[in-house]
């Protein structure tokens, strides 16, 4: 059954572009990783001038999304970077991360 991972992170302007440039850097990674199908980000600005942004990968099944979250762990490491330090250090909240499955009925 299809997967579909959603994450919601609401960005200071002033650290959106820091924030764009690490995206795009997953984003382009995920593609080529198997079982990726698509992904799709969107974006809004908040009541408070912050940028909402919604990002949505889906996966071709449970166990393609599981081994793609190992190997984006170890690219991870392999180039040093920790994304809880940059949440942190940008003030940038992550709203929200689940899986979601899609309804047919």
């Amino acid at each position: 059954m299809k997967q579909v991972l959603i994450d919601r992170f609401t960005v200071p302007l002033n650290a959106l572009e820091e924030f764009v440039t690490r995206m795009n850097y997953n984003r382009n990674f995920i593609h080529s990783l198997p079982g990726f199908i698509k992904d799709t980000v969107y974006k809004r600005t908040g009541e408070d001038g912050d940028i909402v942004i919604v990002t949505v990968a889906e996966w071709q099944d449970a166990d393609s999304l599981t081994k793609a979250k190992e190997v984006v762990q170890t690219e991870y490491k392999r180039i040093g970077f920790d994304p809880a330090e940059m949440l942190t250090r940008l003030n940038i909240k992550m709203e929200e991360r689940g899986i979601y499955n899609e309804m047919t009925d």
